[in-house]
């Protein structure tokens, strides 16, 4: 069966698994909306975390970075990997024994400010929609590609699948589909890999295969010399080097930058509503921690395989382009060449696909093959000549990744709406059934506006979610820090370290990304920190802020103080007054 087909039924298939789950665990009440009435067990909230975690941009994205950037592109794993470390250890077990159904409740409560509550509401909107910019286009991505449709049309099919599964089920639907959509996630990403490491190096564990030597079947001539034998990274370095890249084992970019990076991506990763909320779905304090901790090894398995995907996947696609003529260029540059998202200029007119680090103005150095990073993993099966119904499960692999993590964004935009605005604020009287009404509005409208971010994205997949980030690490993390292990921090401290830290990372991004932009330009940017690192710095000043603030303004009254003590120690909780103090 041809890849259109065999991509029909797998992801046919699985939407129908999606559909059907969400129906049949549709939310009744509120608390099935919002937490799941606190009933998920943790090992099936770890693999639903790991599939809202798993986003477009670990799937589809991160692999593609790091086969174009090479070890820069590490900061990645490394930060939002350790993210989780501090997610468990720092954040996770005193949510859920607050026991609320949102982070601006949390923050309300806490900082006894419904200023607050509305500061939190519209980060966490913001956070949001930045993130789910790239799980739309990823969706585009895969449609255009595997399904026959154009990317806007793909945006279009893959939103009216989440708001049919996210406004019907809530909480409760979306960490049961979560769990299947792990499972097909896992398996699209896994099989390739293990497919192509067998074929290159004859190690069926990737991870491994990476680091391996290249097999006869494997082999490549490079300047008329065979590979064969030799370490596969050592081929990459030489490969990279003669087309006048630097070697893929080094790293180009600043160690500053690499340092801001990693660290926004790890208290980014621990601000991210979207997850947070999470750890209220368990039922007991300590299911929230070993929840974090079944999360990492599932997300392991992928990160740990993302590196040798980008190895092969880098290997494979120069050697099946480089110095072709282009009448012979393979099946899979023509097929992905119908996107847009490959193309091919001669320069030098002389007919042949060149691969390059030249000067553009040189036609005989200058790259010839545009092919967005995007689709590195999405296209590696067909680069390496996998059977049809290996493309076709990466596709609805794909499509799970993007799908189950702008799920779990749209139930905090909706949850934002809902229970913070309405319930919180604007109408605190309004009954159960009209406050799960309004949930699902802010879902549906929320879905419409992510389309619109699909459509029109403001960057490729990962640059978009590592922005999103930034204004997490730069808003959230330094607040709920504070606010679990500092009785002191208050609300005007709050106030200011919120605004000056989002406010200050978004005209950074803004700036630097858009007003003046400039690629990996160390001298251009402030202290050769860049946008997608920009987010340690806001937190930083988040924090001076809380500190500076709270010295000259009244500390906390003392019931908060006393709300704040009883988080980290055994026992009951001390009921939190209402915000509004």
């Amino acid at each position: 069966m041809s890849i259109l087909t065999w991509t029909w039924i797998l992801t046919g298939l699985s939407f129908a698994l999606y559909i059907y789950i969400a129906y049949a665990s549709r939310a009744k009440s509120t608390g099935d909306f919002y937490a799941a009435e606190q009933s998920v067990p943790p090992i099936m909230n770890g693999m639903a975390t790991g599939a809202d975690w798993m986003s477009a941009a670990s799937f589809i994205s991160m692999a593609g970075l790091i086969s174009f950037m090479g070890r820069d592109g590490s900061f990645y794993l490394m930060g939002w990997t350790g993210g989780y470390v501090l997610l468990a250890m720092l954040f996770g077990p005193y949510l859920r024994k607050y026991g609320k159904f949102t982070i601006p409740q949390f923050m309300g409560d806490r900082y006894y400010s419904n200023s607050i509550r509305v500061l939190s509401l519209l980060c966490a909107i913001f956070v949001s929609f930045t993130y789910v910019a790239g799980q739309m286009r990823g969706v585009g991505v895969v449609f255009s590609r595997f399904m026959g449709v154009s990317i806007n049309m793909g945006v279009i099919i893959g939103m009216a699948l989440v708001f049919f599964y996210a406004t019907l089920g809530g909480m409760k639907g979306i960490t049961y589909t979560q769990v299947a959509q792990y499972v097909v996630l896992i398996c699209a990403y896994m099989v390739p890999a293990v497919f192509i490491s067998m074929q290159l190096t004859g190690n069926p564990i990737p991870q491994l295969g990476m680091g391996s030597a290249i097999t006869a079947e494997g082999a490549m001539k490079l300047n008329d010399v065979t590979t064969q034998g030799k370490y596969l990274l050592d081929v990459l370095n030489n490969i990279q080097t003669d087309l006048g890249f630097s070697q893929y084992t080094n790293g180009a970019r600043p160690r500053i930058d690499v340092w801001f990076i990693t660290m926004s991506l790890m208290i980014g990763t621990a601000g991210l509503p979207h997850i947070l909320i999470r750890f209220f779905t368990v039922p007991k304090m300590r299911d929230a921690r070993s929840s974090a901790g079944y999360a990492l090894l599932f997300i392991a398995i992928l990160y740990t395989t993302a590196p040798a995907i980008a190895v092969f996947a880098r290997t494979n696609f120069i050697k099946s382009v480089h110095n072709v003529k282009y009448e012979d260029a393979p099946s899979w540059f023509k097929n992905w060449e119908k996107t847009g998202l490959v193309g091919w200029k001669d320069k030098n007119g002389d007919g042949i696909m060149q691969i390059a680090k030249g000067k553009e103005t040189d036609p005989k150095s200058a790259n010839e093959v545009k092919i967005d990073r995007d689709i590195m993993v999405l296209a590696n099966p067909e680069i390496a000549k996998l059977p049809n119904w290996v493309v076709g499960l990466i596709g609805a692999g794909g499509l799970a990744a993007a799908l189950s993590t702008a799920a779990g964004l749209l139930l905090v935009i909706s949850a934002a709406v809902s229970h913070d605005l309405m319930k919180g604020i604007l109408k605190p009287n309004m009954s159960d059934k009209e406050e799960l009404i309004w949930a699902r509005v802010g879902a549906g409208v929320a879905v419409c506006i992510a389309g619109l971010f699909g459509i029109y994205p403001p960057g490729f997949v990962a640059q978009v979610v590592a922005f999103a980030f930034g204004l997490a690490a730069a808003s959230f993390f330094p607040c709920i820090l504070m606010g679990i292990f500092n009785k002191k921090a208050n609300k005007e401290g709050a106030l200011v370290g919120m605004f000056v830290g989002i406010a200050f990372v978004t005209a950074y991004i803004v700036y630097f990304k858009f007003v003046n932009p400039a690629v990996n330009d160390k001298d251009h940017w402030w202290f050769g920190i860049s946008p997608e690192g920009i987010g340690t710095v806001g937190a930083a000043l988040n924090f001076i802020c809380m500190y500076v603030v709270g010295k000259f303004t009244p500390e906390p009254p003392q019931e908060i103080q006393d709300m704040v003590g009883s988080l980290r120690y055994p026992g009951k909780l001390v009921a939190p007054p209402s915000a509004g103090h």
